[in-house]
């Protein structure tokens, strides 16, 4: 671990340094989040887990074994560090131990949207070396990247130009020797109806890093091309018994999304399609279910040491049937075997969020990252702790933890959180449906410095609660971004400036509350504000909510 914050402190030596800014910082004493959901309060049998394993925006999983230790990687767009790496000893209990992406040099997020950047990752190992193939979807395209740790140092990217336009690359390596990348892609002829897609395979020279051969369509549309199925994705390619299986993500991430298999005698193919597809989804299922879990697909595929295989998929926890605030999560289901064909889940059965866990299932949890917890950061340490995300890559530092030690101390930005570039806001995902997060700050006496915290889901869609200096007089706001749309929903002046103030976010499904202690106790500065703003269904795109301290210029001195 010490070696990991070291290795992350100098990778980010652009945003945490000791640089001269004419403005002084705001000082922030520590920040907590605490998880309470219901469903994590239902009792837990030995032997058993929590569904989601990682809760929060963490999409898109992939997964490899190696040994006795498991990998995981997760989507994660414009955020950075970028792409996470974690690992398990038993594929419950998961620990960050690095990012593929952690030197500003290695990509360019700058200018894009919440959704853009990173998608989704493939690990893979083999012969010693790790690969992660990924696409930067509007910088620089796929590309893949190697490290003999899975901690990092991870390479910088080497770019892979013959897949340009396609995504979610995925690396398979046969027994002879041979790799493969699959990936998604415009198909031949081009896209014949909105959402047509082709899944697509192509050699990989190991040594040269670089495509060879011929690239050829494996699957064109999806498994019922007759019914025009949309969003081909997602695709892996495993080897079990002679057979060759293509595991693929269709009908989009949202509500109609599944995962379906197809398998053949040749690498090439042809591939045929199961005759019990999908092997995951929860389309089907009535709206009105308690407590839905929705939009289930992409998934990953991986065999313990004890012989038993499991899938690592995404799926989201809504409220009020669609909305869900905490994004799409990484989830885990054991895979059975029938007549040579794999199923994740049954036809017409909720994804349980208790689930009977595998026989290597360890006693003690790694990091919080299931069930409820409380996480708490008093910025005691000489570099940020990992789990820590800023919106795209600080273009100068602006986060210090040694200036004033025990305390974090943000220089505030000109960019409010609507920019497209990088506020001066640390970001931690929302773990729950009901949760607070609060934190303690020294007001900002400089009159042109709003400091406090944040709820955001992208630059169009979030919640600031903030305090700044008016006159002789401190003000308390919370400010709305919907859309196109910023709004003061509610307001309070202090006479003084508290020496410590204390703020907090609260949420419960779609109400979020706002509530200040100055000193003499809690107050609500609003309650029940509308969450549903920063739900995925609302805002779009592919992120959960983050929460984490901020602050801003209001004007330039």
């Amino acid at each position: 671990m010490r070696r990991l914050l070291r290795r992350v402190a100098c990778g980010l030596a652009l945003v945490l340094g000791t640089a001269v800014h004419a403005q002084e910082p705001v000082l922030f004493d520590w920040f907590e989040y605490r998880g309470h959901d219901a469903a994590f309060e239902q009792p837990l049998p030995p032997g058993h887990y929590y569904n989601p394993v990682l809760t929060g925006f963490s999409p898109d999983p992939s997964v490899v074994r190696v040994g006795d230790r498991y990998y995981l990687v997760n989507s994660s767009f414009v955020y950075f560090p970028g792409l996470p790496v974690y690992e398990s000893r038993d594929l419950v209990h998961w620990a960050l131990i690095g990012h593929v992406i952690d030197r500003p040099s290695q990509v360019k997020l700058d200018g894009q949207g919440m959704s853009r950047g990173l998608y989704a990752p493939a690990i893979s190992h083999h012969d010693g070396t790790f690969y992660v193939i990924n696409t930067s979807v509007d910088s620089g395209g796929n590309f893949i990247a190697t490290a003999t740790n899975p901690a990092g140092p991870w390479s910088d990217p080497v770019w892979l130009p013959g897949l340009a336009g396609g995504i979610d690359p995925s690396l398979f390596f046969d027994d002879d020797g041979k790799a493969y990348v699959v990936n998604n892609g415009v198909p031949e002829g081009g896209s014949r109806y909105d959402g047509h897609r082709a899944i697509w395979m192509q050699e990989f020279d190991l040594r040269q890093h670089a495509l060879v051969g011929p690239r050829r369509v494996l699957l064109d549309g999806g498994v019922d091309p007759a019914t025009k199925p949309i969003w081909i994705e997602g695709p892996h390619v495993y080897k079990r018994d002679g057979w060759y299986y293509l595991m693929c993500a269709e009908g989009g991430t949202g509500q109609q999304h599944s995962e379906v298999v197809l398998r053949s005698r040749a690498v090439w193919g042809p591939y045929t399609p199961y005759s019990g597809n999908p092997i995951l989804t929860q389309r089907d299922l009535p709206s009105d279910r308690n407590q839905p879990i929705v939009n289930a697909g992409h998934a990953d595929l991986v065999e313990a040491q004890d012989g038993s295989w499991w899938a690592v998929f995404l799926a989201s926890r809504a409220y009020d049937r669609v909305h869900y605030n905490t994004g799409r999560e990484t989830f885990l289901l054991p895979v059975t075997w029938k007549d040579g064909w794999p199923s994740i889940l049954p036809k017409g059965k909720a994804v349980p969020q208790v689930v009977k866990g595998p026989a290597l299932l360890a006693r003690e949890t790694q990091a919080p990252h299931s069930g409820n917890f409380t996480w708490r950061d008093d910025f005691d340490k000489p570099a940020l702790d990992a789990s820590w995300m800023f919106v795209r890559i600080p273009a100068q530092p602006w986060a210090d933890l040694r200036a004033h030690p025990g305390q974090l101390a943000i220089h505030p930005q000109a960019d409010d959180l609507d920019t497209l570039h990088n506020p001066s806001f640390l970001a931690r995902p929302q773990q729950h449906l009901a949760f607070d997060a609060s934190t303690q700050l020294v007001a900002p006496v400089q009159a042109n410095v709003e400091a406090g915290l944040a709820a955001f889901q992208n630059e169009h869609y979030w919640y600031a609660f903030g305090i700044h200096r008016e006159g002789q007089q401190w003000l308390l706001t919370v400010r709305r971004h919907r859309g196109a749309d910023s709004d003061v929903l509610a307001t309070a002046t202090l006479a003084k400036a508290p020496q410590h103030l204390q703020l907090k976010i609260s949420g419960d499904g779609g109400r979020y509350g706002f509530a200040y202690d100055d000193g003499t106790g809690w107050q609500w500065l609003l309650r029940d504000a509308d969450g549903t703003v920063l739900s995925t269904d609302v805002a779009g795109g592919f992120v959960g909510t983050t929460l984490g301290p901020y602050a801003r210029l209001l004007h330039q001195p």
